[in-house]
């Protein structure tokens, strides 16, 4: 049923639906949430953050048409289900998170799946520091007023970067850029709702 109600959103990707059925959604948010894991909704997790509708995940992930060479750079890690359902698609994903309890919490949970390619790391990502890079895929899990040029120019030529562009407390639209040879490419693609993303590390809650 879970595949199912995502190839009538118009999720195509084969692999993509496989990923989606094998990754335990279930696993990724709060105990008191198991029942609703595989609805098609966003739910809470801690800090305040949420963890994307299964839609949200596997239209983004098929975006971004991925292959098993690629190197990902993920923007957001909350519960890490994300970052799981990339590595069985990606050679290697770095995830960022800006919340410490949500990054030792996800790495555990990456671990326990035996995802070995992920790495998490907690840092402004945001402000990344210059020796990380360059990407084949960059992805953005919050939702960003205007995407910096320090992540765009992170991404290889052939590279796609997709993200959630517009207010921080409303509706954003998603945006794939593609960078050729000639530049960046850009396409606007379907209205979303995410949370902020925010500048910094977060204090210790």
């Amino acid at each position: 049923m879970f595949q199912l109600s995502l190839r009538r959103r118009g999720i195509s990707d084969q692999a993509v639906l496989r990923t989606m059925e094998e990754v335990p959604r279930d696993l990724f948010v709060e105990e008191t949430d198991r029942d609703a894991a595989y609805r098609d909704s966003a739910l809470p997790i801690a800090c305040g953050q949420t963890i994307s509708q299964p839609f949200v995940v596997a239209y983004m992930t098929e975006q971004l048409q991925l292959q098993k060479k690629h190197r990902v750079l993920e923007i957001g890690a909350g519960s890490g289900y994300q970052a799981a359902v990339l590595s069985r698609l990606a050679g290697q994903v770095l995830t960022v998170e800006r919340y410490r309890k949500l990054a030792e919490a996800a790495r555990a949970r990456l671990e326990k799946l035996g995802c070995h390619n992920v790495e998490v790391m907690l840092g402004d990502g945001l402000n990344l520091p210059a020796n990380i890079g360059p990407f084949d895929r960059i992805i953005v899990t919050a939702a960003i007023e205007q995407l910096p040029e320090n992540l765009v120019e992170r991404l290889e030529v052939g590279g796609i970067l997709i993200a959630p562009i517009g207010p921080h407390h409303g509706v954003q639209t998603l945006v794939r850029l593609s960078r050729t040879e000639a530049g960046i490419e850009r396409k606007e693609l379907v209205e979303v709702r995410f949370v902020p993303a925010l500048p910094g590390v977060a204090r210790e809650l």
